[in-house]
């Protein structure tokens, strides 16, 4: 006899009754209760290790966070490691000044005595030493002086090297020279005359190609440029950026005779609208005669920008090696 459907527990259909019962009578055992999951079984537990390693992660960034500021406003300098260097304390152009002056007295002693010149030298060496610096029967010049540089050896001590023609031959001059500050100097040992610098070699100059489009546009604005440069003051704004500030040449000094060359690197920019050209320019002494004129050849490096279609000089100043092939 046939049973009667009956409804499950937890409100399931009473069909799925129905259905168990007709599995039963068509295979002759009971049907098999499908087994559900218990919360927290399955997948579950891989949502709750990953959920650790997150926070445990977080806690590593925070406590990093924290921990390194404190660590690096603690940390002392290690005993092994070396305080900066710092330049000393000497005064350089004050003993630059005061060898100089030296070098002018030590070195020209004609029409001076003996004790004149100790005199002299008196205000620049150690009490007493004066004698030691004076030269005798003899006629020395030093013309020309200039300050090449400043050896600084420590807070007191530099060598200071000098430029002169001695006896109308190129020499250096090195002046060891003691400061107890920068009002109190002395010269610290008799000087030493040294070769000049030599002639060096000039490498030959790198080839670049020409842009000869921006060459042919710059010619006549730069040949404007140049007479306004060296004679009409006045004009000078025309063809100069505005911003930038460059002085006319001394009126009355040179006249534009001729823009000669024109150098264009196609690699010369030194900016998005900027490049940088070479320009050598001849002048015309003012007041020569003008039947024989005395012309002078002079290079310049410039720096030119775009503006529409009009170019101006945003600097001026000599070029760097500027001999041609």
């Amino acid at each position: 006899m046939a049973r009667k459907p009956t409804a499950r527990r937890g409100g399931r259909p009473a069909d799925d009754a129905a259905d168990a019962a007709d599995l039963y009578d068509d295979f002759g055992d009971p049907p098999q209760r499908t087994r559900r999951l218990r919360a927290g079984s399955g997948g579950r537990w891989w949502v709750w290790i990953g959920r650790a390693v997150l926070w445990a992660f977080i806690a590593v960034v925070i406590f990093n966070g924290v921990w390194q500021p404190l660590r690096n406003g603690f940390a002392q300098p290690s005993a092994d490691e070396e305080p900066a260097a710092e330049q000393p304390a000497f005064p350089e152009t004050a003993a630059a000044g005061f060898a100089l002056r030296f070098a002018d007295v030590y070195l020209n002693t004609g029409g001076h005595s003996s004790q004149e010149r100790a005199e002299a030298l008196a205000a620049y060496v150690p009490e007493g030493r004066a004698t030691e610096f004076t030269v005798e029967d003899s006629a020395l010049t030093g013309e020309n002086l200039g300050v090449v540089g400043v050896d600084i050896r420590d807070d007191h001590n530099a060598v200071v090297t000098l430029s002169a023609d001695v006896n109308g031959a190129p020499m250096s001059l090195d002046v060891p020279v003691y400061a107890a500050d920068s009002d109190s100097l002395v010269v610290s040992g008799p000087p030493a005359l040294l070769a000049s610098p030599g002639r060096a070699d000039l490498p030959e100059p790198e080839s670049a190609e020409t842009d000869t489009a921006v060459r042919d546009e710059l010619v006549p604005r730069l040949e404007r440029f140049f007479a306004a440069y060296a004679e009409d003051p006045g004009f000078l704004s025309d063809f100069v950026e505005p911003g930038a500030r460059i002085e006319q040449l001394p009126p009355d000094t040179l006249e534009f005779a001729e823009l000669s060359d024109i150098a264009v690197p196609v690699d010369g920019s030194r900016d998005d609208d900027g490049r940088q050209v070479t320009a050598t320019v001849v002048w015309r002494l003012a007041g020569s005669d003008e039947s024989t004129p005395a012309e002078l050849t002079q290079t310049y490096e410039l720096t030119v920008v775009r503006d529409g279609e009009t170019w101006y000089v945003r600097d001026i100043q000599g070029a760097p090696q500027s001999f041609g092939e």
